[in-house]
């Protein structure tokens, strides 16, 4: 018997984890912008675009929270279907 949970239908967590991942590319594209100066010998950036740079671990946070709440969220639902 095939799960009743449909393929389009949004799990908690999914907005979160979704949110995340565009996050973390945001900080990546910051960080190869941040970082193409110093192999091309050109002027660097100001100090704060480093800052920018930190998208990344945020996302990473952000995706890692959105798994933790999609996990709790199956068990949850695992423990009620018994």
């Amino acid at each position: 018997m095939r799960d009743k949970t449909q393929t389009n239908s949004a799990e908690p967590g999914d907005r979160l984890i979704r949110a995340g991942v565009i996050v973390f590319f945001l900080g990546a594209v910051a960080t190869l912008v941040t970082v193409a100066p110093l192999f091309f010998h050109a002027k660097p950036f100001p100090s704060y675009m480093f800052g920018l740079c930190m998208l990344m671990g945020i996302g990473f946070l952000m995706a890692g929270a959105g798994l933790l709440r999609s996990m709790a969220a199956g068990r949850r639902q695992a423990r009620a279907g018994r």
